[in-house]
């Protein structure tokens, strides 16, 4: 299917969504680094730091629904393909205006790693803010984004 001389590689030739026949392809290293903010009160952040929060450890709740969540990302976005994960670091740093979120994923496979990396970060802000909200019912999720990728054919992408 094309547009404007556009092909889709998502729609077959009737315009119904497939999934892509990655087969051909080289398996290569690749990894991905996505980003994240929870913005948060004052009274929230110096909670964390203190760590007072009522519900108990919530950057290790994080970290680990971060890691999980990049594990479950064929479940969740349906055209993305179930790979071989080899690797995630989630990281949170607390700052003065919140929480910021960095997950780094990896694999050896025939297609990117940018999807895991991107579910990791939300899920890792989703989870902090379920943590919070009791202290802090107005957390916002912001700037969740891809920041590099690296291997297949377009080798390093950097924002």
């Amino acid at each position: 299917m094309s547009a404007m001389g556009t092909e889709f590689s998502h729609l077959d030739d009737q315009g119904a969504a497939r999934m892509v026949d990655v087969s051909a392809k080289d398996v290569s290293a690749r990894t991905a680094t996505a980003t994240g903010f929870v913005r948060l009160s004052a009274e929230c952040v110096g909670l964390l730091r203190a760590g007072d929060m009522p519900k108990g450890d919530a950057l290790s709740v994080a970290r680990i629904a971060g890691i999980m969540g990049a594990k479950r990302v064929p479940d969740l976005v349906p055209l993305c393909h179930p790979i071989a994960l080899h690797g995630v670091t989630v990281e949170l740093e607390i700052l003065d205006e919140g929480v910021a979120i960095r997950a780094v994923t990896r694999t050896a496979d025939r297609t990117g790693v940018e999807m895991e990396a991107l579910t990791s970060v939300s899920v890792a802000a989703l989870a902090l803010v379920d943590m919070v909200k009791a202290v802090d019912p107005a957390a916002v999720i912001t700037d969740v984004r891809v920041e590099e990728k690296t291997g297949g054919k377009t080798g390093v992408w950097r924002r």
